[in-house]
């Protein structure tokens, strides 16, 4: 079974996206913030981890840089999702070792085919 680490800060999005992996049989697990999601990294050991850009304490780039710096997670699959279509955000996310970037709002599909790729 699949465990997928979910952080972003919007109580909506979180279920959201919940709801869309665990329909795929996946197991979710949730952090309101970048700090609580490297805290779960080490508690839920997830297959992927889905970050979203802006959140309070530590954001999902910082997040993200703080994530590939660590041994143990420089290859797990990392999805940026944003509500900003910047593409400086995008390349910023890339640079640090993003798989993917998904822009809000996006399509359920969207996610769904983004997680099989990456899991497969």
């Amino acid at each position: 079974m699949v465990t997928v680490l979910v952080a972003d800060d919007d109580a909506v999005s979180r279920r959201i996206l919940s709801h869309i992996i665990s329909r795929m049989g996946h197991i979710v697990v949730s952090a309101q913030n970048g700090r609580e999601a490297l805290e779960r990294l080490e508690d839920s050991s997830p297959d992927l981890l889905i970050l979203d850009l802006a959140m309070p304490e530590v954001d999902g780039l910082t997040a993200l840089k703080l994530a590939r710096s660590d041994e143990r997670y420089r290859t797990l699959p990392i999805i940026m999702l944003t509500a900003s279509g910047l593409d400086r955000d995008a390349r910023a996310a890339r640079a640090e070792g993003v798989n993917e970037f998904l822009t809000k709002p996006f399509r359920s599909q969207e996610l769904v085919d983004m997680l099989e790729r990456l899991l497969a």
